[in-house]
C-alpha cells in the first residue's frame, strides 16, 4: 500500500525516539476522493490506534492508516530527500483524489476517474468542477459544470479544446462531449 524509503524510515525512527514508547506514525488523507484531498503524516500514540486501522510494519515503527484513507493511499510513496535547499519529507499519493481503478472498471467509472483525478484539479484552480451525467449510446459524454465554470465565457474552449480532446484520445468509445449546464447569467452563476 505505502512504500517508505530507507532514508524516510531512518528519519521517522529518529523522530519517534523522542516520543512516548510505542508511538508510531499515522498516514492519512483529508477529503479523500475529492479535488481538495490532502495527505499528511502525524505522530500516532498507542492509545490513538483504532480497531479498524491498518498497521503497516516498517523498520522500528508501524505506519497506521485509517480504513477510509486506505484505498486512496494505494501506491503512495514517502521519501526523505536532501538537495541544495536542505532536507525534505515528501509524500506522493497518486490515488488521493480518486481511488485506483479496478482492472475491469467500466467506461463510466474510467471517465469519472479521469474527470476527478485529471480535469477537476485543473478546474479547481478557477473554483470550478465538472461531473459526468451520462454517456449516450453514440459515445457522447454528457457533462455538467459547476462552481466557477458556471457562466464562464471560456467554457466552450475548456470543453472542446481541453476535455473533449483528452477524452477522445484516452477512450476509444468516446466520440465527443456535450455540456448540459445552464450558463445564462443569473442567481445560479458563480460570478
Amino acid at each position: 500500500m505505502i512504500t517508505i524509503s530507507e532514508t524516510a524510515q531512518s528519519h521517522f525512527a529518529k523522530l519517534l525516539s523522542d516520543q512516548a514508547e510505542k508511538t508510531n506514525i499515522r498516514v492519512f488523507v483529508v477529503n479523500p476522493g475529492t479535488s481538495q484531498a490532502e495527505c499528511g503524516v502525524s505522530y500516532c500514540p498507542a492509545d490513538a490506534v483504532e480497531e479498524s486501522d491498518i498497521r503497516l510494519p516498517f523498520n522500528g515503527f508501524d505506519a497506521v492508516v485509517d480504513a477510509e484513507s486506505a484505498p486512496f493511499l494505494e501506491e503512495a510513496e514517502i521519501d526523505f530527500v536532501t538537495d541544495k535547499m536542505g532536507t525534505q519529507l515528501t509524500l506522493k499519493a497518486p490515488n488521493a483524489k480518486a481511488k485506483k481503478l479496478s482492472d475491469n472498471a467500466d467506461l463510466n467509472e474510467r471517465v469519472e476517474h479521469m474527470l476527478v483525478s485529471e480535469v477537476n484539479p485543473q478546474l479547481a484552480n478557477h473554483g470550478g468542477q465538472v461531473s459526468l451525467v451520462e454517456i449516450t449510446a453514440e459515445g457522447v459524454a454528457i457533462l455538467q459544470f459547476g462552481g466557477g465554470c458556471n457562466g464562464c465565457s471560456m467554457i466552450d474552449v475548456t470543453l472542446k479544446e481541453g476535455i473533449e480532446k483528452e477524452m477522445v484520445a484516452k477512450f476509444d468509445e468516446i466520440t465527443g462531449v456535450r455540456d448540459i449546464t445552464e450558463h445564462q447569467a443569473g442567481d445560479h452563476s458563480y460570478y
